[in-house]
């Protein structure tokens, strides 16, 4: 079932999945209008998910973040509560940058991060959805601060749980994090145009070895691998997803000429950009 709240005002939405046997998400198909974050809950058994073409097993009790241009499917979605908002719904409520549209659980860690719940946490979500269905449902001028105060707790669950499982305080502060973060969010923003770690450490005031540094702290991939799988993945969800052409791939990518684009395509794939898209529809 899927349940709708939405604000013609600030064009805000936000979803809330229970037990819906068709809940997915083609970012490049029927879902790109839709600019949503996701942070999904397997309630029941092991099942498979399947992310931009590749499947991993998404363990029982576990939560998932999940980004805005990430497609995906599950074996068994009836058993997955999700809940997915826009900028326009959250962002509002902007003052935190940890559990803002720009935190740690989307920004922060590679993807995808599946995060173990606690007998207790498992709890605590429940509490939560109940009082979501609750809400969503509730029809008054105040919903949607109520809504948004779920969710920020919500986020404040599932990024106090990442942290626990995937951050060493001992070896990072928290000011070398957040430039680990904002270097992924730069990224994302601008890695069509911009294949340099120069371009980001710019903007961040660091030098790319203080990056390499800060990134070697946190056993995160080099900043430049952070850049080179970007342009990897979007390119590969091109071919999948849509019918562009390598020669207009490879432009959308700031790619010169289109043979500098299968090339290092086929460097970092072992596949030039034909064959992966063959070996996708096989």
């Amino acid at each position: 079932m899927q349940f709708t709240y939405s604000d013609s005002n600030t064009n805000g939405h936000l979803i809330l999945w229970k037990n819906d046997p068709h809940f997915d998400r083609f970012f490049f198909g029927k879902d790109r209008p839709n600019k949503l974050l996701t942070i999904a809950w397997n309630t029941g058994e092991n099942q498979q998910i399947k992310i931009d073409g590749i499947n991993y097993n998404f363990p029982s009790k576990s939560v998932l973040p999940l980004m805005v241009n990430q497609s995906f499917t599950f074996t068994n979605p009836k058993n997955i509560v999700a809940w997915q908002f826009n900028r326009d719904f959250y962002c509002i409520v902007d003052h935190d940058k940890e559990v803002s549209c720009v935190g740690f659980i989307f920004y922060g860690l590679e993807s995808p991060i599946f995060l173990h719940l606690t007998e207790n946490l498992q709890r605590k979500f429940q509490l939560l959805l109940d009082v979501f269905l609750e809400e969503i449902e509730t029809k008054d001028n105040i919903q949607m601060e109520m809504l948004q105060m779920l969710l920020k707790r919500l986020i404040i669950l599932v990024t106090r749980q990442a942290k626990l499982e995937f951050v060493d305080h001992k070896e990072i502060s928290e000011d070398k994090f957040d430039v680990i973060r904002d270097y992924n969010i730069l990224v994302e923003n601008h890695f069509k145009e911009q294949h340099s770690v120069q371009f980001y450490a710019d903007h961040l005031h660091k030098s790319p070895k203080t990056l390499s540094n800060y990134f070697a702290l946190y056993h995160h991939q080099s900043p430049l691998a952070v850049i080179q799988q970007r342009i990897i993945l979007e390119a590969k969800r091109l071919l999948m997803y849509t019918e562009s052409s390598a020669k207009e791939i490879a432009y959308e990518l700031g790619f010169e000429e289109v043979a500098h684009f299968s090339n290092y395509f086929k460097n970092q794939t072992g596949m030039a950009p034909s064959e992966f898209k063959q070996h996708q529809h096989a």
